[in-house]
């Protein structure tokens, strides 16, 4: 059988810890955010990123990349994917809160295999939790946008080694619903759901992240709100996990991401 859902995933900031005055530098934020649909909907995917081309009036051709939009065009493109029947997951690193950064600078993308171990146990969840008896075999497929100069392939066996219980401690992730050796990388400009996925992943990041005026824009994580996972009304931990230490910075993101939904 194949597989029940599928999950698009994008990042968005840098994995940098080289903070300058006035927001330069690295990026604060480091998020990672995956658009998950029924398998058995993913044309809608490309139906959805061609509406938005014709909304934009961009080539037909022509891939989506959220940060060459001005704000004026990404506020209706936030809004399509929010009002799309997709499930979005992200995880949000707010980078000064880690103590002891050098753990994550021994290893090229450590910190982004640590942020795929997190999103991939909350994808899990959530494809566990809204199967459907009979549409496909309960699994999801796992495509991320290809970074050019990562290896995928030490993606699957750090997720490999987390499965069989090698490295780290309290792994959460449902591995009856993902198998590491399926997950893929594609190009940005090969697949509609990256150009969407890459669409989440910047609309959260611009959420969260100020510029240098002290300014964020939280607009576009109000109109993908509806899109969250939530479990049992939660957003906090599900559809969106932070890692930052800065508790007013937490109420901020979690106040815009269930505005939506608190005015219906």
């Amino acid at each position: 059988m194949t597989a029940s859902f599928v999950a698009y995933v994008d990042e968005s900031g840098d994995e940098g810890f080289k903070f300058l005055p006035n927001e330069k530098g690295s990026s604060r934020w480091f998020v990672l955010s995956a658009m998950v649909i029924r398998k058995e909907n993913d044309l809608q995917v490309v139906q959805l990123a061609r509406q938005a081309r014709e909304l934009l009036k961009k080539d037909a051709k022509k891939a989506l990349h959220f940060r060459e939009l001005r704000h004026e065009q990404r506020v209706p493109l936030a809004r399509l994917i929010g009002d799309a029947p997709v499930r979005t997951v992200s995880v949000l690193v707010h980078k000064p809160s880690i103590s002891e950064p050098e753990v994550f600078q021994q290893q090229p993308y450590a910190l982004y295999h640590y942020a795929t171990r997190l999103l991939v146990e909350r994808v899990s969840w959530l494809c566990r939790d809204h199967y459907r008896t009979g549409q496909g075999d309960g699994t999801v497929e796992m495509v991320f946008s290809n970074r050019s100069a990562m290896s995928y392939d030490n993606l699957r066996g750090y997720l490999s080694k987390l499965k069989l219980g090698q490295a780290g401690s309290d792994v959460r992730v449902d591995w009856s619903v993902v198998d590491p050796q399926r997950i893929r990388a594609v190009n940005h400009d090969q697949l509609a759901g990256l150009q969407l996925a890459d669409a989440v992943a910047s609309g959260v990041f611009f959420s969260v992240h100020r510029n240098p005026y002290g300014d964020y824009e939280d607009r576009y994580l109000r109109l993908m709100g509806k899109t969250i996972y939530r479990n049992k009304g939660t957003v906090d931990g599900y559809g969106l996990k932070l890692w930052c230490a800065d508790p007013a910075e937490t109420a901020r993101v979690l106040q815009a991401a269930c505005a939506v939904r608190q005015s219906g």
